[in-house]
């Protein structure tokens, strides 16, 4: 019997770890200071005393677990670089800034040196300014030449929204240059009258790798102008490049860097990062170039206390009678309701549309019980609003009008809302990067902030507000990327070669792995080799052979049944856990219930619906070894990582309360296996091991099981993942091993570089997770540590006490440091690609990716 867990798409994984509220037991940091009073800040609130009214009353102040003081940090000026024009520096001091910092000017001058830069600094450290300054210079320059156009560049945002933004922000700034900056966005709403001026007249083109990948390399030949003239490559938010999506952003700019050098360009990249470990390596990954880090941040910072909480255990029952938490959602509610009340503007991070909206639903009931005229002043922001709808939110928080915001991650990414007293994180989002950016957006006026994060009722949460050294005494994470991957790297070869016939001389800039699979591009057909080169062979365009934020295969279409409307797509990897018969779907803050999941046409027939539930997909999954690339001895077990197959089906859904988290019910599902050939992690444990750690046969099974559920939820603690990223499969007896197995597997075709990380941080890994498991307060198992609501298998069986004692014995034989961590690249042995199934080749890039 296999006990498995994959988590869904967009939904909580496993519910967090909890363990006994402290309050004043937990030691401060050595950073601590007292109190401020409130009139030095400006007649902001203090934030210490704004965080004191929220812990009054009854059994409130113990939920605060711990509170972290990170003192006032004072700013360091510089002067820009004496190539700059005096006509930008002019126009910088214009827009109210005499002075750069520090790490503005240094960037810079290394931009203006032809050196390729990333600037990782905290929030509101003026990183676009670092950038934007030569930018400008260098495109002044150009606007003198004949043509009006003799440099260009292009600016790169995950989102449209940001490129949005960033337009209107290099305009206003460069309004004093008059016509010589033509910034314009080019994405998918840029209607078709406008992209022809855009080709043969702007000189700074923002857009995103999607629009980069589908519209203007395949196109190149209309834009040779630009970028024969491209001078500066700018990728903002570079941190949310990882994974998968990170991977395939890789390939699209080497793809960019091979058409620049056709046409005689070799443009320098200048990213900006959130705070992140090893900037420089990402950067070089990302970019295939050497790239020089600037992270030193000069800006200056107000005081920002830093409170980690806890919402209380509840009286409702869970699976297997297991105690409940309160949900973070309910918890931030009740915390903005608190702060608007003291008049403190706070924005409250969330992870799902729905969230932000239930949020901000319950602070204005909430509000309009104390004081009717403040539940007009919480509103709820997300994704999928109009420009000005956003623009409005945005300017009634500025100003005051507004004290509450409810937000989804579409705030997080450098979109402009300042002078903030409080930030509300609604269960952490994934990385101390990220933790670190949504904190940012309070105090970015250099006043005294607050932060607070709440747990969900997940492993990982509840370790990490009881372990506070992990969020701040730990630098944070290095980006994990594996442009070498065969299922990432092979379409991109495919759409190389349709821009340009390929070369033996190109293979090197795409990587090591690019000449083993020329061979099986050419016998799939999709290569013909000549010559001069290789060939596109087909009609159809190559750079339709790949989605590059999904896993491939043909989307799933998510369509209204009454009126025929489409609402959007679903990657066709997570239609079954996420558009299955019965889910709740969301779409721009409206919720929809699935009425029928039809795989053939790709299509999920959806009807407009309130449900007071959501709902969450389970599956059963197992798994075989083909490769084991790397194993080390740990005691008489063993540590190892290679390839391996998974076949995983999905079985059935749970529905459950939307406040409370209460289980409603369990329906089954009848929806065919999917496999996946991919990397993964792997221990074995002996027989001895077993004897010594008191686990016997009833128990194996159990112990084995809640492992593994565990070290999923731990996992992102140490490698950039989310939980819906990888998936793992428990077996007391596996058929290759000869031995207990518990697997840990990246969700992806191919792998995505997170199993790796598991492998090289391991000894750090479990034993956080044996950590979180025996630190829980129940007493057989919860959401809290070792119920994972996604459990194909019911939950059952699981062990608690066995689950600990194992990882204990299992650990007792870890080596001191088994194998030096490597950073965020791939190893050799990840570079060599697993020979695939006839059935998910990556010389068939559309074929489609099975399902995490």
């Amino acid at each position: 019997m296999a006990f498995n867990h994959l988590p869904a798409a967009m939904h909580d994984a496993l519910g967090p770890l909890s363990a006994t509220p402290v309050t004043h037991s937990v030691p401060m940091a050595r950073n601590h200071r007292p109190r401020t009073p409130a009139d030095s800040t400006g007649g902001r609130p203090d934030p210490g005393t704004v965080l004191d009214r929220l812990a009054t009353g009854a059994g409130r102040a113990a939920r605060i677990t711990h509170t972290e003081h990170l003192p006032p940090r004072a700013g360091r000026h510089a002067v820009w670089p004496h190539l700059i024009r005096p006509e930008v520096i002019s126009a910088i001091q214009d827009a109210g800034i005499a002075h750069p910092w520090a790490h503005q000017a240094a960037a810079a001058e290394h931009a203006l040196n032809g050196e390729s830069v990333v600037i990782a600094t905290g929030t509101a450290s003026g990183k676009s300014l670092a950038y934007l300054a030569p930018v400008l210079s260098t495109l002044l320059d150009g606007s003198e030449a004949p043509n009006g156009r003799g440099a260009t560049a292009l600016y790169l945002a995950p989102t449209k929204a940001l490129a949005a933004d960033q337009r209107r922000s290099v305009k206003a700034l460069a309004a004093p240059l008059g016509n010589a900056i033509r910034p314009a966005v080019y994405d998918g709403d840029t209607p078709v009258e406008e992209r022809e001026w855009v080709r043969q007249y702007a000189n700074y083109v923002l857009t995103n790798p999607d629009m980069l990948h589908l519209g203007i390399l395949p196109s190149h030949p209309r834009w040779a102008s630009f970028l024969r003239a491209l001078r500066y490559v700018v990728i903002d938010e570079c941190h949310t490049y990882r994974g998968v999506f990170g991977s395939h952003v890789a390939q699209v700019l080497r793809r960019l860097r091979r058409l620049c050098a056709r046409y005689g360009s070799e443009p320098v990249f200048l990213l900006a990062s959130a705070t992140a470990a090893e900037p420089a390596v990402t950067a070089g990954r990302l970019t295939g170039l050497p790239v020089v880090e600037v992270a030193d941040d000069a800006s200056p910072r107000g005081e920002l206390v830093f409170a980690l909480w806890e919402p209380p255990l509840t009286e409702l029952p869970g699976e297997k009678g297991a105690p409940v938490r309160r949900t973070a959602i309910a918890e931030t509610a009740d915390l903005l309701t608190g702060l608007a009340v003291q008049g403190v503007r706070t924005v409250a991070f969330v992870r799902s549309r729905r969230g932000a909206e239930l949020i901000s639903v319950i602070a204005q009931e909430r509000l309009y019980e104390v004081d009717r005229t403040l539940a007009r002043r919480v509103a709820a922001y997300r994704g999928g609003y109009l420009p000005e709808e956003r623009r409005a939110l945005e300017q009634a928080l500025h100003s005051g009008e507004l004290l509450g915001l409810a937000a989804t991650t579409a705030l997080e990414l450098g979109i402009d809302v300042s002078g903030l007293d409080a930030v509300l994180i609604a269960g952490y989002p994934g990385t101390r990067a990220s933790l670190w950016q949504q904190a940012g957006r309070a105090g970015r006026s250099g006043q005294g902030a607050l932060a607070v994060l709440i747990a969900r009722d997940d492993p990982l949460d509840t370790y990490l507000v009881h372990h506070p050294e992990a969020l701040f005494q730990q630098p944070v994470e290095a980006t994990v990327l594996d442009p070498d991957n065969p299922y990432v790297l092979a379409p991109h070869l495919c759409a190389a070669a349709a821009e340009i016939p390929l070369t033996e001389a190109d293979l090197e800039l795409f990587g090591p792995a690019s000449p083993e699979l020329m061979p099986q591009l050419e016998r799939a057909g999709l290569l013909r080799r000549r010559s001069s080169g290789w060939f596109w062979t087909r009609r159809e365009r190559a750079a339709d052979l790949t989605d590059i934020r999904g896993g491939g295969g043909r989307p799933v279409q998510v369509v209204e049944a009454s009126t025929g409307r489409l609402l959007g797509t679903v990657d066709a990897s997570a239609a079954h856990t996420a558009v299955h018969d019965g889910a709740v779907h969301l779409h721009q803050g409206r919720t929809y219930l699935v009425l029928h999941l039809d795989l053939e046409d790709s299509a999920a027939l959806v009807e407009e619906a309130s449900p007071p539930y959501s709902t969450v997909a389970r599956d059963t999954t197992s798994i075989s070894v083909l490769t084991t690339d790397t194993e080390i001895p740990w005691g008489a077990g063993r540590l190892c990582y290679g390839s391996v197959e998974v076949t995983n089906q999905v079985v059935s859904f749970l529905r459950r309360k939307l406040i409370t988290g209460e289980v409603l019910g369990e329906t089954k599902l009848d929806l065919p296996p999917r496999t996946l050939r991919t990397r993964a992690v792997w221990w074995t444990v002996t027989e001895d091991q077993l004897d010594a750690a008191r686990v016997g046969p009833e128990i194996l099974g159990g112990a084995l099981h809640a492992a593994e559920h565990a070290s999923i939820g731990m996992l992102p603690l140490f490698a950039t993942c989310d939980r819906w990223d990888i998936g793992g499969v428990s077996i007391p007896l596996h058929p290759d091993t000869l031995l207990p197995t518990v697997f840990v597997y990246d969700g992806n075709p191919g792998g995505a570089g997170f199993a790796e990380r598991a492998f090289h941080t391991a000894a750090r890994w479990l034993t956080a997770t044996r950590e979180a498991i025996a630190s829980c307060e129940c007493e057989t198992g919860c959401p809290s540590c070792i119920q994972s609501p996604k459990c194909g298998n019911g939950n059952d069986p699981l062990h608690k006490r066995g689950a600990v004692r194992l990882l204990t014995e299992l650990l007792r034989g870890a080596p001191a440091d088994p194998d030096p961590d490597p950073g965020p690249g791939p190893t050799a042995a990840a570079i060599r690609p697993p020979a695939p199934p006839a059935s998910e080749d990556p010389a068939r890039p559309g074929a489609a990716r099975p399902g995490t």
